[in-house]
């Protein structure tokens, strides 16, 4: 099975390692933010979480600190 390498900012959803490249933001931080319940851009499938890209770049946007 061949599987493309699709860029960061063309995927909708990233993995939490994904998401910590594109933000240069820890992974220990991301899944801290990513478990409250009130997290608008983490979509859980079982066990694992993705990030909602643009969701998570308008989180980004609308921050002052972390």
């Amino acid at each position: 099975m061949n599987r493309k390498n699709v860029p960061i900012w063309h995927k909708t959803n990233l993995t939490i390692e994904e998401a910590a490249a594109y933000s240069n933001i820890g992974l220990h931080k991301l899944r801290e933010i990513t478990n409250d319940e009130d997290c608008q851009f983490v979509l859980w499938v079982g066990n694992k979480r993705l990030i909602k890209r643009k969701m998570f770049d308008k989180y980004l946007m609308q921050i002052y600190s972390i």
